[in-house]
């Protein structure tokens, strides 16, 4: 599973949990937060025992947004008085590199499902947009933040939260960044479910994360390929690219195996072939 610093990864197979480790600073986002997910989605991505992803953390908060101060020597830009082309140039490598940390999320093959519970500020909030599912308990409270610190949101939340929750509200959260509680994120769609409580949570995240995991893994993966593909596509486009994907996974064993468990009234074993 890999050795990692920001991050505590449990697999349990069908499912794997990805947690945020940095209790003690609400899991503030630290260099190692930014450099370790691309390899343990990588990681999870390819693993065929694994068929789910929850996104959690530990401690009171899920994400208390970016640590500015440890991530100052990654990004010493930021600081410079001498903002002439080399040093925007460097500055722009490493928002990419940013980026990618965020994307690899969204870009995992399996769906992942974000299971939030206290503060989701700022870099948190870009995390979960890149989920699939997004829960919450009842003392979660979101805020797009950047903009009240001087920052326009660079790695993901303003392309994909307005997918999420249309452009009035994805606007409003840009521009006031104030904190709405886990009955609003409900109310505008960007959160799924809420929940009583943590321990509600988690046993939920993980109901749904086994309920997603009984079908053909083949079929779900396609789908969020399909799903992803299509985002700023016409319906044209994506008509012709699941019409592509769906001739090259039909027919399956898992599609026989539906076909035949169902013939004999048994409920069916998928093995994702």
């Amino acid at each position: 599973m890999g050795d990692y610093e920001f991050y505590r990864v449990e697999k349990k197979n069908p499912v794997a949990w990805v947690y945020l480790n940095r209790p003690e600073k609400q899991n503030a986002m630290n260099p190692p937060a930014w450099k370790e997910p691309k390899a343990i989605f990588e990681d999870l991505g390819n693993d065929p025992d694994i068929r789910v992803v929850v996104l959690a953390a530990e401690g009171p908060s899920f994400c208390a947004g970016l640590d500015l101060m440890s991530m100052i020597s990654e990004i010493p830009q930021v600081m410079e008085k001498d903002q002439r082309g080399g040093t925007k140039w460097a500055f722009l490598k490493n928002i990419h590199l940013l980026q990618e940390a965020i994307s690899s999320i969204e870009q995992c093959p399996k769906p992942v499902i974000a299971a939030v519970h206290g503060r989701c500020i700022g870099a948190g909030l870009d995390m979960i947009t890149a989920c699939d599912l997004r829960l919450c308990s009842s003392d979660a409270t979101f805020s797009l933040r950047e903009a009240a610190v001087g920052f326009v949101a660079d790695v993901g939340v303003l392309q994909r939260i307005p997918l999420i929750v249309g452009q009035g509200i994805a606007r409003e959260l840009a521009y006031t960044a104030r904190a709405i509680s886990a009955q609003r994120a409900k109310e505008v769609l960007l959160v799924n479910a809420v929940y009583e409580n943590r321990e509600i949570l988690v046993a939920e995240a993980e109901k749904t994360a086994l309920e997603i995991a009984a079908n053909p893994p083949l079929a779900v993966q396609a789908s969020k390929d399909v799903l992803n593909y299509c985002v700023g596509k016409s319906i044209a486009d994506g008509l012709k690219y699941v019409a592509s994907v769906s001739c090259n996974i039909v027919p399956s064993r898992d599609l026989l195996e539906a076909i035949t468990a169902f013939a004999e009234k048994r409920k069916p074993e998928f093995t994702g072939s």
